[in-house]
Order: C-alpha cells, then sequence, then structure tokens
C-alpha cells in the first residue's frame, strides 16, 4: 500500500481551499525589532515585521536577554527532567511565585505552552468535577476547544459574547450540578473584549466556576501586566486565570493562576504536565525578568496603545477596511482566501512588509482578514508606509476599499 497518497490527498484538499501554509525562514534581530531578515529563495532580504505576537518586543528587551544569557551560563540549558524527576528548578519556582502575585492567586502552575496550559487544565479541571458542564464560548481558541473535548464532559456552547444566552444554559441546568464556563478575555481575531464583571455575575448567581483565558492581554492591559481582568477590577472574582510567556512577555511557556487547592489539583493529576519535561531554568529566568519589568513600567502599555490608535487612524484615512476593535488587535477584511495570501505574498516580495494572512478554519469562511499588530518600536514612518502599501496592493487586487466595518457577529 503507498501510503503517501492519504498525505498527498490530504495535502492537496488544502491547497484546493487555499488554506495550505507557507513558512517563511525569518531571522529576527536583537535590537532592531521589528525589522528582520527574511531567507527568501532569491537570498536574505530586510523586511519588517507586522504581525508578532511579540507584542511589546520584550524578546528582545536587555533585561530578559541579559537574565537568560546569565542564567544559562550558570546552570546550563535544559531542565534535567519532567517537575517530578529532576525539572523542578528555582528559577521556575520563582516564576510561578510571580505569576501568582500578577493574578492576586495563591498559586499557579507553569506548562511548556499556552496551548497546553489550556489543553491539560481543561480537561484535567472537568475529570475531577463530577458530571462537569462545562459551558464554553462560541470563539474560544482551538487549545480550550481541545480541552473541552478531551476532558469528555458534555459541554455548551453560548454565543459569542452573549451572557443572555450563557444564563439561559446555566438556568436549565442542575443547581447542584458542577459547572465551568471558559472564555477568553481578549479575543485574538477580532480583538474584541469578554464583559468579564457581567460573566462573574452569572458564574455566582448560578454556582460556577470560572476559567479565563488571558494570552492576549497579559503583560499589556492593568497597571500591573495582569490582564484584562486586573484593568477591569475583575481578577479576584475569577476563579481560574490562564495565560502564556510567549507573547508579550516574550519567552515560551504557558500556566494556570488559581486557589492553592486547584492549583495542587492540577499539579498532581494532569498528564500533559507530569509527563512532559519542564521548562529550562534560562527561559524561566527571562520570562521573570519580563514580568517584573511590565509591572512597574508602562512606558511599553502606553506606546502600544498610542500605535495602534494611530494605526487604526492612517488605514482608516486610507479607506482601508479596519475591523471594529477597541484593542491592540487591528485586523484588515480581505473576504477572500486567494486574494488575502496574493496580499500577503505581494506585501512581502515587493515592500518588505511581512504579514500572515487569516483564513479558514482560524476565522470563519468569508471572514478572512489580515491581522496587524503594531509594537511600540512600529515608528510613524513605518505605519505610513504600511497604508501606503496596503492601499496599492489592494487596488492592484480589485479589492474594496471602504470605512471601518464592525466586527464579525
Amino acid at each position: 500500500m503507498d501510503y503517501n497518497i492519504f498525505f498527498d490527498r490530504a495535502l492537496g484538499q488544502l491547497r484546493d481551499e487555499r488554506r495550505y501554509r507557507v513558512f517563511a525562514d525569518l531571522e529576527r534581530l536583537a535590537g532592531r525589532f521589528p525589522h528582520a531578515i527574511w531567507h527568501s529563495p532569491d537570498g536574505p532580504r530586510d523586511v519588517v515585521i507586522w504581525c508578532s505576537n511579540d507584542y511589546l518586543g520584550m524578546a528582545q528587551h536587555p533585561k530578559v536577554v541579559g537574565a537568560m544569557v546569565e542564567t544559562a551560563m550558570r546552570m546550563g540549558t535544559g531542565a534535567g527532567g519532567t517537575r517530578n524527576i529532576a525539572g523542578t528548578n528555582h528559577p521556575l519556582i520563582e516564576l510561578e511565585r510571580e505569576l501568582a502575585e500578577l493574578h492576586g492567586k495563591q498559586a499557579a502552575l507553569v506548562f511548556t505552552s499556552g496551548y497546553v496550559s489550556n489543553e491539560t487544565g481543561i480537561s484535567t479541571l472537568a475529570r475531577l468535577l463530577p458530571n462537569c458542564l462545562l459551558l464554553s464560548d462560541a470563539l474560544n481558541h482551538n487549545s480550550m476547544i481541545e480541552g473541552v473535548r478531551k476532558s469528555g464532559s458534555e459541554k455548551q456552547v453560548w454565543r459569542h459574547n452573549d451572557v443572555e444566552h450563557l444564563e439561559q444554559l446555566l438556568r436549565a441546568a442542575a443547581p447542584e450540578r458542577p459547572k465551568l464556563i471558559l472564555c477568553e478575555s481578549l479575543y485574538s481575531m477580532d480583538g474584541d473584549v469578554a464583559p468579564l464583571h457581567r460573566i462573574c455575575d452569572l458564574a455566582e448567581r448560578y454556582g460556577a466556576l470560572t476559567y479565563v483565558d488571558e494570552v492576549h492581554a497579559v503583560g499589556m492591559y492593568g497597571p500591573h501586566g495582569g490582564g484584562i481582568a486586573e484593568r477591569d477590577g475583575a481578577m479576584g472574582r475569577i476563579d481560574v486565570i490562564e495565560g502564556t510567556l510567549a507573547k508579550a512577555f516574550g519567552c515560551l511557556g504557558g500556566y494556570i493562576a488559581a486557589n492553592a487547592n486547584l492549583i495542587d489539583a492540577v499539579r498532581s493529576y494532569a498528564p500533559g504536565f507530569i509527563f512532559t519535561t519542564a521548562l529550562p531554568p534560562a527561559i524561566c529566568a527571562a520570562a521573570t525578568a519580563a514580568i517584573r519589568h511590565l509591572k512597574s513600567s508602562q512606558w511599553e502599555r502606553d506606546r502600544h496603545q498610542d500605535r495602534a490608535a494611530r494605526l487604526k487612524l492612517v488605514l482608516n484615512a486610507a479607506r482601508l477596511p479596519v475591523m471594529q476593535s477597541d484593542t491592540h488587535i487591528v485586523p484588515l477584511h480581505v473576504g477572500d482566501p486567494e486574494k488575502c495570501k496574493a496580499a500577503c505574498d505581494l506585501l512581502l516580495s515587493e515592500y518588505g512588509i511581512y504579514i500572515q494572512p487569516i483564513n479558514y478554519p482560524t476565522v470563519p469562511r468569508g471572514m478572512e482578514r489580515l491581522r496587524i499588530t503594531p509594537s511600540p518600536y512600529h515608528d510613524d514612518a513605518l505605519i505610513d508606509r504600511l497604508a501606503e502599501a496596503l492601499a496599492d496592493v489592494w487596488d492592484r487586487l480589485g479589492l474594496e476599499r471602504r470605512p471601518q466595518i464592525l466586527a464579525a457577529e
């Protein structure tokens, strides 16, 4: 049997649907972010990155790089094993304490990625709660969806940010039944924000636990970088806060923060935690340095919001279809997978601008877009150049120029 037939068929389907993804070979330049080198088929080229999740440029910050280098020189590169064997290194313990303090919780638990912290955290919590009902927002990230699926528990999906629909589902559930409400604080494709206090009101009224993914908000919102929950004064009302170290903090890893008993139970039962190697000490030290810096420094957050606001203003002035967003996410609607990919190819090859297309299944069909994420280091000249390039590409591809449009329902 030729097994390659099956792989070729699967890849062919992605290409036919214009969903096949091509990676760009990028070499980020510390101290020059958002500038990078693109190793193109024709050789190295200078490019500007406009879609990085290193939202605040902390991956190049001298404190973060210094902490990583110093710790690697002192402790080596690897963790030496799983947390249960030899991998519980001191910088990792310090990192978990720092995260617990950041979110005002008793304890925190670090995983190897934000994806793993959601998938493992949700599935483990649900299995520990007998006959648990999982109530998941319709736009939750794939990692949360997989956590729900792997739990084996009953799930009910509530319409995105629709607390009236959530209440209907809660009211229909037996009062004594364990319930876990799952949502994100900031949704990364549309840039909209969850009504956290209204969700917590319902959780308290109907006896449910709350689990909030702050991946796209930690480090970036709140007076200390605690996320949307800190900004909105809701941290103390949320039972489990999940976050990442790989975006605003510029490192690697994911975590959950909650009360000590809940964290200890997940630590003791979660396969995705127990059976995987711990994060290396150098990464933990770098993440701690980033968290501590952003707890006290407001410059990055203020500058970041200023850059996002200016970018939206300039793109709207060019009559480019910016989707409405009150956050740092700047989605530019295309609505066609082939033209979305073509726009990105033109931007990269002719203008040295790197943006990745966002197509189905990440967003619904017909809502294909460019997801632009300005950083504190994208200056006015870079923003103006991006707008000019986008306007030219839009016209060449026959895409519609129009004022700001509403986000997807």
